[in-house]
């Protein structure tokens, strides 16, 4: 394998300061005690759509002369709600079922916060309706073929090559989410009993994830040949490096998998997430149980992971052809 150049990023200066947009208010105190307070408990994704989230509806909240903690009420949060429902985007679009229940949930959290703290008397959220969203079935799944397919796109000659392909193989052997796959340090990796240990996944839980031999080879390739090249100045124990020894982000990370899926001829929505669909519809496919799934996945409640029963139309078809009566109807036999 010829020796590849790792690139070296110049030092970044560091981002301006912005001014505090928003009054501050009764409210926005609270709002910042109970980030901080968020920030002790949950992962910093999470903290940072409550933020986001709470900011709206603070936002809308100015827009209304509302400011005083004893302005909290079932009444307003339900004309917020309704307010979600009628806002349309630049391009006319509303908001989506999934978005408007983002923005109710952090608010719920923030309202709970409030009771617990005994800030006010009563959780004038815990009885919102909120609506369903709708249970969508991935896209079009990949098939071992196409996954082999992409499997096979990076460059093994270069250093970036080995370790794409590793990311790859490890997104398809255990299913993890980008996130947090992306959040694995050394210390995660068991290459000796080929596991994984997810830290605060989805849900601030950790859980172990077995990756199995293939993926195990190939991460231990990565770890000989490829990362020590690539660690820039004090190692923090990052397990998967970008080409300046950075932790990767999402937007990185999903647009090099989707080079490799276009390379393959794939033209499907996702990136990252198709690799976790494949992983458990073949697994489901092979017989796996969807207890051991769910716990693989990740999956707080089991109904998520019975989506895959829908996807798995391997498993399916084989149930059909050996249960339903006319299956095996012969052609010659059709009047």
């Amino acid at each position: 394998m010829r020796k590849q150049r790792v690139l070296r990023r110049k030092p970044r200066t560091p981002a301006k300061a912005t001014p505090q947009a928003a009054v501050d208010t009764p409210l926005r105190r609270y709002l910042t005690a109970f980030l901080s307070w968020s920030e002790a408990r949950y992962s910093a994704a999470t903290v940072q759509k409550r933020k986001v989230s709470l900011e709206g509806f603070l936002a809308w909240c100015a827009e209304r002369d509302i400011a005083q903690l004893h302005d909290l009420s079932r009444d307003l949060l339900e004309r917020y709600q309704r307010h979600l429902y009628d806002y349309r985007k630049t391009d006319g679009q509303p908001l989506t079922i999934g978005t408007q229940l983002g923005q109710l949930h952090s608010l719920q959290a923030f309202c709970k916060w409030l009771t617990r703290q005994r800030y006010i008397l009563y959780n004038p959220a815990a009885e919102l309706e909120l609506p369903k969203a709708p249970r969508r079935l991935p896209h079009a799944v990949l098939s071992r073929e196409e996954v082999e397919s992409v499997l096979s796109q990076p460059d093994l000659t270069t250093l970036m090559g080995l370790r794409n392909r590793t990311i790859l193989e490890t997104l398809y052997a255990s299913g993890v989410r980008k996130s947090e796959l992306i959040q694995l340090t050394l210390h995660d990796l068991d290459l000796p009993h080929g596991t994984l240990r997810i830290r605060q996944g989805k849900g601030n839980k950790d859980r172990i994830v077995p990756i199995g031999e293939r993926a195990c080879a190939w991460l231990t390739k990565y770890l000989d040949d490829v990362r020590p090249a690539l660690v820039v100045g004090a190692d923090d124990g990052q397990l998967f490096l970008t080409d300046y020894g950075e932790m990767f982000s999402n937007n990185r990370l999903n647009d090099m998998v989707r080079k490799y899926l276009n390379h393959a001829g794939i033209d499907r929505p996702g990136a990252c997430h198709m690799f976790r669909h494949a992983c458990a519809t073949h697994m489901l496919d092979n017989g796996a149980d969807l207890r051991a799934l769910q716990l693989i996945l990740g999956h707080a409640q089991i109904t998520t992971t019975e989506i895959y029963t829908h996807v798995s139309i391997g498993r399916l078809k084989a149930v059909h052809a050996a249960t339903h009566p006319a299956a095996h109807l012969r052609l010659g036999s059709v009047e």
